[in-house]
């Protein structure tokens, strides 16, 4: 078969995109995050030939750079580093001219090429500590045990993936308002489904974190009230779990309540003794009322969710100056997943 491999004289137009521009300011299309970085990251599509306007001279976009890629700024050598924010992102693997797309065809993290300076604790200032007061508060539920919550949720677990369906379908039948309507007090009904449950040894370590997790995840302040639901056959037992994880010493003196499929007349039994189940649970989950809590009680969970190329230039600058405040006002912030933090450890031990 005979291919066409020749070139048009003009770049091909795509939807949605106007022709090249230029003369343009770099911060009209694009963002420089620091005078050091070799690339800026495109606000918007840039077509080849579009002209950038720098203040070392002009750039000539040279392939098209897809809105939120990196575009080159100067030249690279191979082997050479390249950087955003001014930190290290990787190595040019191949010769990098200005106005070139910079993405995985021409960048690696270089393993082993990166030196970093650590420098442990040396720009260390100490918390300046919002006097209790002079602390912010927030409206929240207290709970029996002293613990704070910022919603009031009544739960319903699968133990297992064969469960996770049901109690979706308990679920549902609560997303009526006119039935939660008369229980103004209570967030919501939800369901926690779960892809495991099997699969594992019994009284193996990843069992027991499953366990630990799923424990974590009902007795939990804003949960008010749960209800488990069980295929009966699965490796992850409730009553194990249960005795496992001393549930049931956080529940009232009540043991949490456990419906299983095998054992309650199948699917659709099962999710009608669940439905009725959150129904009896509902009234005392609704005598919570909200109040003003100290700041400092606040827990904050920092997790990398749908990263993109505007995370680190939007989302994770304001969801550290919050983190700050929140630290400020005598409260805890946790920062999960920290191998996000590949490459920028440095930052962080300073």
């Amino acid at each position: 078969m005979a291919t066409d491999t020749t070139r048009p004289s003009s770049p091909v137009m795509m939807p949605g995109l106007s022709r090249p521009r230029g003369p343009v300011p770099l911060a009209d299309v694009a963002v420089l995050l620091h005078p050091d970085d070799e690339v800026a990251i495109a606000k918007e599509a840039l077509l080849p030939r579009t002209v950038l306007q720098i203040a070392t001279g002009d750039v000539r976009v040279s392939a098209m750079i897809p809105a939120g890629h990196k575009v080159a700024l100067r030249d690279v050598a191979e082997g050479s580093p390249i950087r955003r924010y001014g930190q290290i992102i990787g190595f040019a693997t191949r010769a990098v001219t200005a106005g070139q797309h910079v993405h995985s065809h021409n960048l690696a993290v270089g393993e082993g090429q990166l030196t970093l300076d650590y420098a442990f604790g040396e720009e260390y200032r100490p918390v300046e500590i919002v006097p209790e007061a002079e602390r912010r508060t927030f409206m929240g539920y207290r709970r029996a045990d002293g613990r704070v919550g910022t919603r009031n949720f009544v739960a319903v677990l699968a133990s297992v993936n064969c469960s996770s369906s049901a109690t979706r379908r308990v679920v549902e039948h609560f997303r009526d308002p006119a039935i939660m309507a008369a229980y103004p007090n209570v967030d919501g009904v939800i369901a926690f489904p779960t892809k495991g449950g099997c699969g594992a040894h019994y009284g193996s370590s990843d069992l027991g974190q499953l366990q630990r997790t799923m424990a974590g995840i009902v007795d939990h302040p804003n949960v008010a009230a749960y209800v488990i639901l069980s295929l009966g056959c699965e490796v992850n037992q409730p009553t194990d779990m249960i005795e496992t994880t001393s549930l049931g010493a956080h529940s009232n003196g009540h043991q949490p309540l456990v419906l299983t499929i095998q054992q309650d007349g199948g699917f659709a039994k099962t999710v009608e003794a669940g439905i009725a189940a959150v129904e009896r649970l509902l009234p005392d989950a609704n005598t919570a009322v909200r109040e003003p809590i100290p700041a400092s009680e606040l827990i904050v969970a920092l997790q990398c969710g749908g990263s993109d190329a505007w995370s680190g230039v939007t989302a994770n600058p304001g969801l550290g100056l919050a983190a700050d405040e929140i630290v400020r006002q005598g409260g805890t912030v946790v920062l999960g997943e920290t191998t996000e933090a590949y490459g920028a450890e440095h930052l962080l031990t300073r």
